[in-house]
């Protein structure tokens, strides 16, 4: 499900996983992985069954006067698997273009009768996060990490500024996060390289392994895996995850809007 991509994070990381490791392999100044335009979707499947669809688009606009990216990433249920359990979930980040720090971050969600509708408000200067539960009524105001990201902004923010070239398998990068009015700490681990088999052909990937919080959806801290196109663009092409009712993949389906282009390996 949509879980699979981006609200894996939502289920927070565990405490004491691993050791706090300082982000040594983040880099200040932005590589430029994406631009506004791009645009890809992934299949999530349990072996030929298809579960969903999610996708995750990027457009450059304004918020309040200043010039933001805007994502927007959207999941549903679909066919056999709509009748179990409906999904269908919207999720939104306006961040800054030039340091990516987020604005502006919407929660539209509804997994089985499980809703949210949620907005925060990100003022970085205050190191604060205004959030609006629309669906209570309330708000309330948390106090927030340095360089904090949102669900989504983090995935781009790694993106950009993810140094894999003196990184060694087994090490650690972590940035700060903030969801469900609650600050965390969100950890990577590199596994290595590996080339990944999938419908466009063999793509050269960075194996990663983000950590979770093991026995609500997953069955251990390390049940979650991700491969990344080991080339400027970082683009996710492979997610494979060991829940605790069995395992579910979910590979790329379609992409367009690249800013570099995408490499295939081809057999000889």
């Amino acid at each position: 499900m949509w879980l699979l991509l981006f609200g894996v994070l939502a289920y927070g990381q565990p405490k004491d996983v691993v050791k706090e490791t300082p982000e040594i392999f983040l880099i200040e100044e932005s590589n430029d992985a994406f631009a506004g335009g791009e645009w890809f979707q992934f299949r999530i499947h349990y072996g030929f069954i298809n579960a969903s669809y999610a996708s995750l688009s990027l457009e450059e606009k304004e918020y309040n006067g200043e010039p933001v990216f805007h994502a927007i990433g959207i999941g549903r249920t679909v066919g056999f698997a709509r009748w179990f359990f409906k999904v269908e979930d919207r999720y939104e980040s306006f961040f800054k273009k030039d340091v990516i720090s987020p604005v502006h971050f919407i929660r539209d969600i509804d997994e089985g009768g499980y809703t949210k509708d949620v907005t925060i408000d990100f003022d970085e200067s205050n190191q604060t996060a205004n959030v609006h539960d629309k669906k209570r009524n309330t708000r309330a105001s948390f106090n927030t990490k340095p360089n904090v990201q949102d669900l989504i902004s983090a995935f781009y923010y790694l993106r950009n500024h993810f140094d894999t070239t003196g990184i060694k398998e087994g090490e650690f990068v972590s940035i700060n996060m903030f969801f469900d009015n609650e600050n965390f700490k969100f950890k990577l681990k590199f596994l290595g390289h590996e080339t990944i088999n999938s419908k466009f052909g063999k793509i050269k990937c960075l194996k990663l392994r983000p950590y979770v919080q093991s026995g609500r959806v997953f069955r251990e801290s390390e049940s979650l895996t991700l491969w990344v196109s080991n080339d400027k663009n970082k683009l996710p092409v492979k997610v494979r995850a060991d829940l605790a009712v069995g395992s579910i993949d979910a590979d790329l389906n379609a992409f367009k809007g690249l800013k570099h282009s995408f490499r295939i390996e081809i057999d000889e």
